[in-house]
């Protein structure tokens, strides 16, 4: 089967010479669910306007369905859902008209579903969107996002503000949309428990590039940190240079590292290259892990 998004070779800058997406190259699958990680600035928000449609890139290519939102953006835009941190709804209008707006949109909008979010958020559809808190503004742009049943569902920072319960409840909403419709989903997020939660791969932005595109499991099992204290390697560029080595900066004493590999199989690849003076390699949560990596001065 086809892709259902495809980026190639995505460049964007907004200062010459400083780019925020530098050749990044990815696709999701029909009925995948990939989080989109990195720092704020990461260029996270950037790519999701371009697949969107609503931001141009200075090179390379987007694909959506197989066509470009840029030369078929109703038909494109018909296919997918989309909720945003800082997406704008009309104060004025009430849920109700809101919802009515969309149902008129898509002809494919599921009515019994609508009412069916409407009672789990608790949501009155005679409130006025300008009365809503942030959390329940946020669950009415899932609600309008998901009820006409996407073939893609794109999610910008869908969690960002909330308080714990409130981020739960709105991934849980979109775990329900992939269960009953089999949807492919990219969201964003700086939350490793976010993609936990959903995920089924990490896209991992640094640097303007995909700095690692791994399975969830493969990321729990196959990946590691290293403590080397600095007395067995000079500086991170010669950790960094070990086989495996993804990334290496200074923590206090040591050199943290992150490896790709079981805790065994790199004490032992880093005893025979650097002495055996202390070295230790632990499996950590993935919110560790996504620290090490992109944490430090970089």
């Amino acid at each position: 089967m086809s892709p259902v998004l495809e980026f190639d070779g995505i460049a964007r800058s907004y200062k010459r010479g400083v780019p925020v997406l530098d050749g990044v190259t990815f696709s999701v699958e029909p009925g995948e669910v990939a989080g989109l990680l990195g720092r704020n600035g990461s260029g996270k928000t950037t790519l999701i306007r371009v697949a969107m449609g609503m931001l141009h890139p200075q090179a390379g290519s987007v694909r959506v369905f197989g066509l470009s939102p840029f030369e078929s953006p109703v038909e494109v835009k018909k296919r997918i859902g989309y909720a945003a941190e800082d997406q704008v709804l009309p104060g004025h209008s009430t849920i109700a008209q809101m919802t009515a707006f969309h149902r008129y949109l898509f002809p494919s909008w599921d009515t019994a579903w609508e009412r069916q979010l409407l009672e789990r958020f608790h949501l009155d559809p005679n409130a006025r969107i300008a009365k809503l808190s942030k959390g329940e503004a946020r669950q009415v742009a899932l609600l309008c996002a998901i009820c006409h049943r996407p073939e893609l569902l794109i999610l910008d920072e869908p969690g960002g503000g909330l308080d714990p319960a409130a981020r739960r409840e709105f991934l849980e909403a979109s775990i329900q949309l992939l269960n009953r419709e089999g949807s492919s989903i990219l969201f964003s997020s700086h939350h490793m428990s976010d993609v936990e939660r959903i995920g089924g791969r990490v896209v991992l932005l640094d640097g303007g590039k995909v700095f690692l595109d791994r399975p969830l499991d493969a990321l729990r099992e196959n990946l590691c940190v290293a403590l080397v204290p600095k007395a067995s390697a000079a500086d991170s560029a010669m950790i960094e240079r070990e086989p495996g080595c993804l990334r290496a900066r200074s923590i206090g004493g040591d050199w943290h590292a992150v490896f790709e590999g079981q805790p065994a199989a790199v004490s032992r690849q880093l005893a025979v290259s650097l002495g055996a003076n202390g070295i230790r390699c632990v499996q950590v949560p993935l919110e560790e892990l996504f620290v090490e990596l992109l944490g430090g001065q970089r």
